[in-house]
């Protein structure tokens, strides 16, 4: 059992997985700092208000929790698209332009005869065999 797990452990993908979510992860952080502290105040800037008091409150209780902050899924969406294609084009992209140059390089094996040409060429053989005899 700890042999069959240590294979799908060391299998490849399960490794390359892990460490696509920790260097996301870590790259998460990064982009959530610039959201916040350099497009945020650009989008308030042009739209006039804060990102984050972007939003609407249901009621007229002043509770937080009732608040409906358009600003936070705002800036939720811009660390996803940038996250995303981030990771497209420095990890995916590279990798399957890897693959394609591996895959290139490596030329298939040749189908093996089905059975009848190989009996068509014994058969060619055997002539070729007996019309050489002196």
């Amino acid at each position: 059992m700890l042999q069959g797990f240590k294979e799908f452990v060391l299998r490849g993908n399960i490794v390359d997985l892990a460490v696509a979510v920790v260097i996301g992860s870590a790259f998460v952080a990064v982009v959530d700092t610039v959201v916040t502290s350099l497009i945020s105040p650009i989008l308030a800037r042009l739209g006039g208000a804060q990102v984050d008091r972007l939003g609407f409150q249901l009621g007229a209780s002043g509770n937080a929790a009732t608040l409906i902050d358009l600003g936070a899924m705002i800036n939720a969406a811009i660390v996803f698209v940038i996250t995303a294609a981030v990771v497209y084009f420095v990890f995916v992209l590279p990798l399957n332009k890897l693959s394609e140059l591996r895959a290139a390089g490596e030329e298939e094996e040749p189908e093996a005869p089905t059975e009848d040409v190989i009996v068509v060429r014994e058969i060619r053989d055997l002539l070729a065999a007996r019309d050489n005899r002196p």
